[in-house]
């Protein structure tokens, strides 16, 4: 086994200055906030010398804003915070799920929001299909412009280079939405999920599904958008039971990847019943508004 890789930490004063560091540490450098999956790194196997860039300190990084029509989530706010920050709102019951029961207390603490979406290497982030259900968006700081783009279109380029660093992520607010997170972990604390179903809609006049949104996180290497099973409940009554049931004719197209903590077809196989507690959960949530 080689010895663990050579590490230098830059702290940086600025976004420009993290910028210029990461430019010129060149191939060896990353970006440095909570640190969850770089310590991890050994146990991967990755040796190669790393030259990390601090910016969990930088202005505006760790700040929640709560308003009426969106919550801005600094990039390294905690899962922790945003949990706390966004407890008791039901449209984005969801996103709180998903901050809430990722992982166990100690990573909560300390994994961040922008850490969550940038791991590229990592199948299985929480937050992700939860923030594609919302509609998302990710603004980036290259030198001295600023880009916002919808997260599923970050998640296609967050390995370029161009990308930058991110600052933000903004979730548009629709409070007539209700939204709903279920995964399926193999022990009670600090396991990766085998699945994850993000769930987001709402209601006609008549009390059926109108404009659903349903993402799967983990059961592939990248969340994705569960169409099939949009198009299958639309109109329907929330019956957990019966949108579960649908929901497994509907699986064939999803390619579950093998792991350690579980083969690829099984990933697929828990599908349904992470469908119907979501479901069940969005009925709570909906009597709860």
């Amino acid at each position: 086994m080689k010895p663990p890789a050579t590490r230098q930490l830059y702290i940086a004063g600025s976004l420009d200055d993290a910028l210029d560091a990461y430019q010129r540490f060149g191939d060896t450098a990353e970006f440095f906030a909570g640190g969850t999956w770089i310590m991890r790194a050994d146990h991967r196997e990755e040796f190669d010398p790393r030259s990390y860039v601090a910016i969990a300190h930088l202005d505006g990084m760790t700040k929640v804003d709560v308003t009426e029509d969106r919550v801005e989530i600094g990039a390294c706010v905690t899962h922790a915070k945003l949990a706390q920050a966004i407890a008791g709102l039901p449209d984005l019951a969801g996103l709180n799920r998903a901050a809430a029961s990722s992982a166990n207390p100690a990573i909560r603490s300390m994994a961040t929001v922008g850490g969550n979406i940038c791991a590229a290497a990592f199948a299985a982030p929480d937050l992700v299909p939860a923030l594609l259900c919302l509609g998302a968006t990710v603004e980036t700081a290259v030198k001295d412009e600023r880009r916002t783009m919808l997260l599923n279109e970050f998640l296609a380029v967050r390995c370029s280079p161009p990308t930058g660093i991110v600052t933000k992520v903004v979730v548009p607010r629709h409070h007539e939405r209700r939204s709903a997170h279920a995964r399926l972990p193999l022990k009670k604390a600090g396991d990766y999920p085998v699945a994850i179903v993000s769930v987001a809609i709402q209601f006609d006049a008549d009390g059926t599904i109108a404009n659903p949104r349903i993402f799967v996180g983990s059961v592939e290497n990248v969340a994705r958008r569960w169409v099939a099973l949009e198009q299958a409940v639309t109109r329907l009554p929330v019956d957990p039971e019966s949108i579960a049931a649908r929901s497994a004719t509907v699986c064939g197209d999803f390619r579950g990847r093998d792991g350690v903590e579980a083969p690829g077809w099984y990933r697929v196989k828990v599908l349904p019943a992470l469908v119907r507690l979501a479901f069940e959960s969005l009925l709570t949530n909906n009597m709860g508004a």
